[in-house]
């Protein structure tokens, strides 16, 4: 965003007066695109998980509207913004409005730092790791004030679910990144990405030594427990708790849960495939062979290649596995995966010591 800021003043030097406008108005452009993108990348989601969890049942899933089903997921965004906004009698009201906002500002911000190829970045910070960790746990503070707002016993059960589960397993997902980290020396995205650099996948970092390979493991379950996936998704058990924290929600602002939902599997799915499966890096070396522009393409397609495959895996599992206990669920966090995750930590320093 920097950069296309001083380009925009290089270009059109009367713009030099009224930097802080230019800056105002190219924030909120970009966050446009951002919120855009996000609807695109979640409606999307919803198609195909709505497909693979038809095949897995033998069914067909969508098929009805346009490309075969797939604008299936625009009628529902449609339908869901032409529903009645309720917003029940007793309610906390300010809360209540905010907390789907809150829930995806967690999940928009996130897009800043994912590196999508090698030039295609909105911000390529020093600390993006960092950023990433830190802004990725403002969705817990929706949710909660969602759980907290309804005046509702299973909205509140849910909320105080997805805070205890949420925190909890941000503790070896943070773990699980740091190996990852040492052995880049940097906590930017796109130096993690250029250290992977190297022949058909061999230097990514799920390769460089076992500790790493487990912290990947360690990392893919975290982020199912955080994104509140199956078999992790006690906060809106529906078997339980109706709905859960967004019980209460209708129209726009349930709309709004969702896309922060499914935004939050592509997104962790991306910093998954960053971190560990050599992010932008080309499939096969084939950029050597690429000449120009096409060599750029071809990252860009890796990364959503990697994605997806990362994003189906997810979607898979929902269908596949049975839900776990809430005392399962911490007990697996704190007794193993914390543990792990320090192991691996520890592990990493000796072998690049050594």
């Amino acid at each position: 965003m920097l950069q296309l800021f001083n380009w925009l003043i290089k270009t059109f030097p009367s713009l030099a007066s009224h930097q802080e406008l230019t800056a105002f108005v190219l924030f909120i452009i970009l966050g446009l695109l951002v919120l855009t993108f996000a609807a695109v990348v979640a409606g999307s989601l919803t198609y195909f998980e709505r497909k693979v969890a038809a095949r897995i049942q033998s069914r067909m899933g969508p098929i009805e509207i346009g490309l075969g089903g797939y604008i299936q997921w625009v009628a529902d965004a449609i339908k869901l913004l032409l529903k009645e906004d309720i917003i029940p009698e007793n309610v906390d009201k300010i809360l209540f409005r905010l907390a789907p906002y809150f829930a995806f500002l967690g999940a928009g911000l996130t897009y800043l730092v994912l590196p999508f190829s090698e030039k295609l970045i909105l911000a390529d910070l020093n600390v993006g790791v960092l950023y990433f960790l830190a802004v990725s746990s403002i969705t817990v503070i929706g949710i909660l004030m969602a759980g907290w707002a309804s005046y509702n016993k299973w909205s509140l059960i849910g909320g105080i679910r997805s805070a205890a589960q949420i925190v909890s397993y941000e503790i070896p997902s943070a773990l699980a990144v740091l190996p990852v980290v040492l052995y880049a020396g940097s906590l930017s995205t796109q130096d993690v990405v250029r250290a992977q650099a190297g022949w058909a996948g061999f230097h990514w970092m799920i390769f460089q030594n076992p500790f790493i390979f487990i912290s990947f493991f360690v990392f893919f379950i975290s982020m199912l427990a955080e994104n509140n996936r199956i078999p992790f998704d006690l906060p809106e058990a529906e078997s339980e708790l109706v709905a859960g924290y967004n019980t209460e929600y209708s129209g726009m602002r349930f709309a709004m849960f969702f896309l922060a939902e499914y935004s939050n599997v592509f997104i962790l799915s991306a910093f998954a495939v960053t971190l560990f499966l050599g992010g932008w890096q080309p499939l096969f070396g084939l950029s050597l062979k690429i000449p120009g522009t096409a060599v750029d393409l071809w990252k860009l397609f890796s990364f959503f290649f990697k994605t997806s495959i990362m994003v189906f895996l997810v979607l898979t599992i929902r269908w596949t596995l049975p839900r776990v206990r809430i005392d399962q669920l911490m007990g697996l966090c704190w007794k193993y995966l914390v543990p792990i995750a320090f192991f691996d930590l520890f592990g990493v320093m000796f072998w690049m010591v050594l």
